[in-house]
């Protein structure tokens, strides 16, 4: 196994290249495996944990966050040891709250920001969140009001980087030319769904990281287990969920080609989908969500593939993305 840290982006912090994502954190797995997946993590050299104040869904919003943080309580050094990520953007309704407007719906108004990052604090059980992200965008808040409220983190200790998720490119690049008119750090990294049947980001998303200097930290690199051996599980019975074998029908073709392609090379479909993604330049981390510590052993397996051209190259051909970068990809 050969984990690597880079850096994030054209940022000084070094982050592993494969993020442990926690959202199946306490609704699909329980706090003991949780606890057992963040030790296995740090013993294969994944520094790079991410979470987010709604993880814990149905149960309740903030309950991963709170896994996280009776983990860090700990000790052994654990805080120290990681790079920790957490967002703010989403509802959190906790069962001791009263209904409260400006938490209850989705915003990044200095209000919310303040009180959600003081809500993560005490519940990862720490005194800093290492990098703060925003979940979305929010085209009604004024860039004024959500980057003096970040600043005024920052100052306090309470946060050391900024990042986004789910922007457009525009949305980067406002975000950052705003945070420059300010003389602010501006955003280091941006989140977005990407994976080898999901190519859309390619067409501005990565150009607009490369110029911004931005860390591309995909979510889902599997496209929801359908680049993870989907045909096998399906015919195998091991996933009969109706959403999945719609999908899985939808796109039997080319999962058939590329799950033979996969036993051509010899390394197993899920793994070849993180492998395929860390060799984009642009890409930091792909974030996994492993519900056990195989499941985790083996996305950090995929970092030590090597794709040569060829497969590469038939990679695309199977999965073909949008033709490139914006404008070239459909125009000249």
């Amino acid at each position: 196994m050969a984990v690597q840290h880079r850096r994030l982006g054209n940022h000084g912090v070094l982050v592993s290249n494969i993020c442990l994502g926690t959202m199946n954190f306490g609704w699909h797995t329980s706090a003991e495996d949780s606890f057992r997946i963040m030790d296995r993590a740090l013993e294969l050299g994944v520094n790079f944990f991410d979470t987010a104040d709604v993880y814990g869904w149905s149960v309740e919003h903030g309950l991963t966050e709170e896994i996280i943080g009776r983990w860090l309580a700990q000790g052994g050094g654990r805080r120290d040891a990681i790079v920790l990520a957490t967002k703010v953007y989403n509802p959190v309704d906790r069962k001791a709250n009263l209904p409260e407007v400006n938490s209850d719906g989705t915003s990044l108004s200095a209000y919310k920001i303040r009180k959600h990052c003081e809500g993560s604090l005490a519940r990862l059980q720490t005194e800093w969140i290492d990098l703060y992200q925003m979940h979305h965008i929010d085209h009604d808040c004024p860039w004024d009001e959500t980057w003096q409220s970040f600043d005024t983190l920052v100052k306090q200790g309470k946060v050391v980087y900024v990042g986004s998720s789910n922007f457009a490119a525009w949305d980067i690049a406002t975000a950052c030319q705003e945070a420059s008119r300010r003389g602010l750090m501006g955003l280091v990294s941006e989140q977005s769904h990407y994976h080898l049947d999901n190519r859309m980001v390619e067409l501005e998303v990565v150009p607009a990281c490369r110029h911004y200097g931005l860390g591309l930290i995909p979510w889902s690199p599997l496209g929801g287990g359908l680049l993870g051996g989907a045909l096998e599980k399906y015919e195998t019975g091991r996933r009969k969920d109706e959403e999945f074998v719609k999908r899985v029908e939808e796109k039997r073709g080319q999962l058939e080609q590329y799950e033979g392609l996969c036993r051509k090379i010899g390394h197993p479909p899920g793994e070849v989908a993180i492998a395929w993604l860390l060799h984009n330049p642009i890409v930091t981390a792909p974030i996994i969500g492993p519900r056990t510590v195989e499941q985790l052993e083996s996305a950090v397996r995929a970092a030590a593939i090597e794709l040569d051209q060829e497969t590469l190259a038939r990679l695309d051909e199977i999965f073909p993305g949008p033709g490139g970068e914006a404008p070239m990809a459909y125009a000249w």
